[in-house]
């Protein structure tokens, strides 16, 4: 069922004050842009002002693919929507972002919090502004009117099974260490409970860390004291959160000398993670197809934005700690090991042979059926 948020009767957006408040943004020294769409004048209840914030630009996953995706989307949906966009790592600036979107008077935002419980009071003004807000990838604490993500349980079920399958015999009563995300992130321990729904029973939790920050510097450290607490040949195979804390797991257990790697699990199918896999020292992946994540976010914010229900867009519903019955779509994933590749990542142009296969890989990538 709806949440019922209060919606403006029609309020009067404009692409300056969108750019506006994007430059206010960078004024804090915040990673921001504006882009505006075509239509003539923009704003108002057929052309809602849309405002994106995520935690991470650039390089990040969110900079690489979801980013451009909502964008695209957005332009083919709603070609007149003025768009703010901002990103940051930092929970304190994105919630100076939200606060800078809010005071200039975007119609809707679109937010992937940094940190669900700081951000919380923004999410409160933002409502109490007309405001409402689609939680993206991550569930936002506060009054949001819709949530699109990937199953988080799902995620770590599809972790654990291919965890156990490429421990082999040690499947039975061997040692793991968990790197998990960060307690901050409600994701973190929705990957947690579906990972250790299908190991629990089977392995021994050697060591668990919940990863400050989701910093690889932070894994890399954990590991190494995993290491040196449970001993160089008595670690079987590694649950990690998602590929950067992989790459960190990888670096710490060659840093200290384990040979051979175990097994170790990851998320997001990173680049770095995609060579890793071919060159063996990652056993696998999961990959999260963003455009149906993104395509769901947009349609969400644009009905939201004209003051429509989300209902429409939903599939579901979720709680968090202040709101019963968000509408939510909840997608699914694909688990990802060096045979999958060409049938998920290359079929699905998320990258191209040659993208993936350098010179050094080459050897590795025939023999994966990867050839540019």
């Amino acid at each position: 069922m709806g949440l019922g948020v209060g919606l403006p009767a029609v309020k009067g957006s404009s692409r300056a004050r969108a750019c506006t408040a994007v430059a206010i943004a960078a004024a804090l020294t915040l990673a921001g842009a504006c882009t505006t769409g075509g239509g003539d004048g923009g704003g108002g209840r057929d052309s809602p002002t849309v405002g994106l914030l995520l935690p991470g630009g650039g390089a990040s996953r969110f900079g690489q693919f979801d980013r451009p995706l909502i964008e695209k989307k957005l332009r083919e949906l709603c070609p007149s929507c003025p768009t703010a966009v901002a990103a940051t790592p930092d929970p304190a600036v994105q919630r100076q972002q939200l606060e800078s979107m809010i005071t200039r008077g975007v119609d809707v935002l679109i937010i992937a919090a940094v940190d669900p419980q700081l951000l919380r009071p923004s999410v409160e003004a933002a409502h109490r502004a007309g405001i409402p807000v689609v939680a993206y990838d991550r569930l936002a604490q506060g009054p949001v009117s819709g949530y699109v993500t990937f199953d988080g349980a799902k995620v770590g079920k599809l972790q654990g099974a291919a965890l156990l399958k490429a421990m082999g015999a040690k499947a039975h009563g061997g040692q793991i260490v968990m790197m998990n995300g960060a307690t901050t992130d409600p994701n973190a321990a929705w990957f947690k409970q579906g990972a250790l729904s299908v190991l629990a029973g089977k392995v021994k939790v050697g060591k668990s860390y919940d990863t400050v920050g989701w910093r690889p510097e932070n894994a890399f450290a954990d590991m190494r004291a995993a290491v040196a607490a449970l001993g160089a040949d008595r670690i079987d195979g590694v649950l990690a959160a998602n590929d950067s804390l992989a790459g960190a797991v990888i670096s710490a257990l060659n840093a200290t000398q384990v040979r051979p790697l175990p097994p170790v699990t990851g998320q997001d199918a990173d680049l770095a993670a995609v060579r890793r896999i071919l060159g063996g020292d990652q056993y696998m992946t999961v990959y999260k197809p963003y455009k149906s994540a993104a395509d769901a976010a947009v349609r969400m914010a644009v009905a939201l934005g004209r003051g429509e229900s989300a209902g429409s867009v939903a599939t579901g519903t979720v709680d968090n700690a202040t709101v019963k019955d968000i509408p939510a779509v909840l997608l699914p994933s694909v688990p990802v090991t060096v045979g999958d590749i060409k049938d998920t990542l290359v079929k699905d142009g998320m990258y191209t042979t040659a993208q993936i296969c350098p010179p050094n890989l080459r050897s590795a990538c025939a023999r994966a059926g990867l050839t540019p």
